[in-house]
């Protein structure tokens, strides 16, 4: 079904782009417009993983750096019948993660220090499993795609502006009213699919991802945590691009907790209950009450179980 949601969104998506160069100019314009969008797509699907970490300041981490968490990904990317995707540590007090790249085979998981700081093992490997889950349904291709749809309608939208205003209306162009109109609701409509293709797809990396590592009450217990830190903790990086908010895992920028069409992310309690019914279809209702525990801070990823000593065989099995 999400699926199904998805590709009736980006058909939208699709058409609306589409509109906004016809009303422009015609035939020739939705033509232009098509061109535009294949050209920016085309960049973006080589390129977008590469942008998006270093936008982030994210740095590549390996066995020898950073061998714990590491090995968690690894682990769980054999469990998911994923390749090892590449391992990147963000220094960000937020606790928050991300998963870029175009396909499975050129993928990126990104946490950040505040992650592995306030955060259990068991809830990192729910987080992480959520991540490779985005991975696993291709959503960071889908997104960045979406993204640059909705940018380059906003993009034909203001040159309406400047050319739409100034047609004849008794020759069938637009008005200044229909102009002013396309301009507006143009660019918000764009948003809404956009952000809404983005809130589909983590219902479902949720659930996949809780399957992943086997305990849904793991990704649900993060999931609240994360949702408290972020009221509390200020993400500067996301701040200053704002146009990555909508990979995190929560968002990273307001306290949004209203499920609608101007969020980025569901409502996490809508996301917890969700996983909750996961966890009792699983037959483990008895694991998880439900409410954020108290953020208690883990050792730093220099000198605790994330930054070095023996190897550990994970707490999933």
């Amino acid at each position: 079904m999400n699926y199904f949601r998805t590709a009736l969104l980006l058909a939208g998506l699709t058409a609306l782009f589409m509109g906004v160069g016809f009303l422009i100019g015609g035939q020739t314009g939705a033509l232009i417009a098509l061109v535009i969008a294949a050209g920016m797509n085309l960049f973006t699907y080589w390129n977008s993983d590469k942008a998006v970490l270093s936008m982030t300041g994210a740095q590549e981490i390996d066995e020898r750096t950073a061998p714990d968490v590491f090995r968690m990904v690894a682990e769980l990317s054999q469990r998911a019948g994923l390749p090892m995707p590449r391992v990147y540590l963000m220094d960000n007090p937020q606790p928050n993660a991300f998963a870029t790249g175009r396909n499975p085979e050129n993928a990126a998981v990104a946490v950040t220090t505040g992650l592995l700081q306030h955060l259990s093992r068991e809830e990192v490997a729910g987080v992480i499993a959520h991540e490779l889950a985005h991975i696993k349904n291709h959503d960071t291709l889908i997104m960045t795609i979406t993204a640059t749809f909705a940018g380059a309608i906003s993009m034909l939208a203001q040159f309406g502006m400047f050319f739409g205003g100034n047609r004849d209306n008794n020759n069938g162009g637009m008005g200044i009213i229909g102009t002013l109109a396309m301009v507006i609701l143009a660019p918000l409509a764009a948003m809404l699919v956009q952000m809404a293709i983005s809130r589909t797809r983590e219902y479902s990396a949720d659930e996949l991802g809780a399957q992943i590592v086997g305990k849904p009450e793991w990704l649900a217990a993060a999931l609240q945590r994360l949702e408290s830190a972020a009221h509390q903790i200020p993400n500067d990086m996301a701040e200053r691009n704002p146009a990555t908010a909508h990979m995190f895992i929560v968002n990273p920028l307001s306290g949004q907790r209203m499920d609608n069409l101007f969020s980025t992310h569901p409502a996490t309690e809508n996301r917890v209950a969700a996983l909750q019914e996961l966890a009792r279809r699983m037959g483990q209702s008895g694991g998880f009450q439900g409410g954020a525990r108290p953020a208690q801070a883990q050792p730093t990823p220099s000198r605790g179980p994330w930054g070095g000593g023996g190897r550990r065989s994970g707490p999933w099995g």
